[in-house]
């Protein structure tokens, strides 16, 4: 009679009594064959992979950061903030979401104080007075995907508003989706403008475009305004740059592993 070892004869017992749900039970070899656990699998993370979730050093962000050659022959570094910035966009307005979106634009802050600016530049338009400033700031990815989807509901929130300025002026303000390019994992543009009185009691009309724009780990912000022709086209250049400079320091970091 042939006897059948006690090895065997164990196993079989635990599938059947002890874990009756567990089709996966074998005896013998098969069973070396399972596939490795999600948490032993996950353990396998390149470094690489691991590099391109840390959040940018201060000198890898500053090296992401826009340049007037960017830009075109006519921007510069900037002289300073722009005197509409006091005059026009230190203003208020009844509904709560669009005098929370003035005093952002005012601040130059959407995130908030807690939401750290990793590096930030601002570059002046020496033909028509426009003024563009980009940050590249610290944010867990669900934060800008929370201020992403507050922003989608301005243009409808916010489509039509009258502001008052911090003298009293009245502003006509209006707030529409920006089109920007594909680029990044998640984005969104607005383009703002307040027509009216400026401190000085004559007729202004200032535009402001405004993008935010997630890549990875990684949010870049980034203003264009004035009081003259503010060219969608510049926002659109400024943005797809912004997150090309920022995946290629990305390559960089990784190459150095």
């Amino acid at each position: 009679m042939t006897r059948t070892p006690a090895r065997v004869l164990v196993v079989s017992a635990l599938c059947a009594g002890v874990l009756p749900a567990a089709a996966a039970c074998t005896a013998g070899p098969a069973a070396s064959r399972q596939p490795a656990p999600a948490a032993s699998r996950a353990a396998t993370t390149s470094p690489a992979d691991a590099l391109s979730s840390r959040p940018l050093t201060r000198d890898q962000a500053q090296a992401a950061l826009l340049t007037a050659a960017d830009l075109g022959p006519s921007w510069t570094p900037t002289q300073g903030a722009a005197t509409w910035r006091d005059g026009l966009l230190k203003a208020t307005a009844k509904a709560p979401d669009c005098r929370r979106l003035l005093d952002a634009l005012y601040t130059d802050d959407l995130f908030g104080a807690g939401a750290r600016v990793l590096a930030e530049t601002g570059l002046d338009d020496a033909v028509d007075g426009s003024q563009l400033r980009q940050q590249v700031r610290v944010l867990a990815p669900s934060a800008v995907d929370r201020k992403l989807a507050w922003m989608r509901t301005l243009p409808r929130e916010c489509a039509g508003f009258t502001a008052a300025t911090a003298q009293g002026y009245m502003q006509d303000v209006k707030v529409a989706e920006a089109v920007l390019p594909e680029a990044g994992d998640a984005r969104q543009g607005l383009r703002v403008t307040l027509s009216g009185q400026t401190d000085y009691g004559e007729r202004s009309v200032l535009t402001l475009d405004v993008a935010v724009v997630r890549a990875g780990a990684d949010t870049v912000v980034l203003t264009d305004g004035g009081l003259g022709n503010v060219s969608p086209d510049t926002t659109r250049t400024a943005v797809e740059t912004a997150v090309r400079r920022l995946t290629d320091v990305r390559k960089q970091g990784r190459a150095e592993i």
